[in-house]
């Protein structure tokens, strides 16, 4: 099971954990955000799906708690 490092700026910071397919292509994946996941045609791609995902989930649950988070980082 994942768990959420905390950064020293008291933020959250999400792993990304990619994975290659048989025909080639990347999944990645952000444990700590059940439901996470991207393909991409490269690493590189499949990184950037992600990360916009994960952005709009984070952005989501922010609206509806009505609080900032401190701080995001992706590793």
């Amino acid at each position: 099971m994942a768990t959420v490092p905390h950064s020293p700026e008291g933020g959250e910071s999400f792993r990304i954990v990619y994975e290659t397919e048989e025909d080639g292509r990347w999944l990645a994946e952000v444990p700590e955000l059940p439901g996470v996941m991207a393909y991409g045609a490269n690493r590189n791609e499949a990184e950037v799906a992600v990360t916009a995902l994960a952005l709009r989930v984070i952005a989501d649950r922010t609206e509806r708690v009505k609080k900032p988070p401190k701080a995001i980082r992706f590793l």
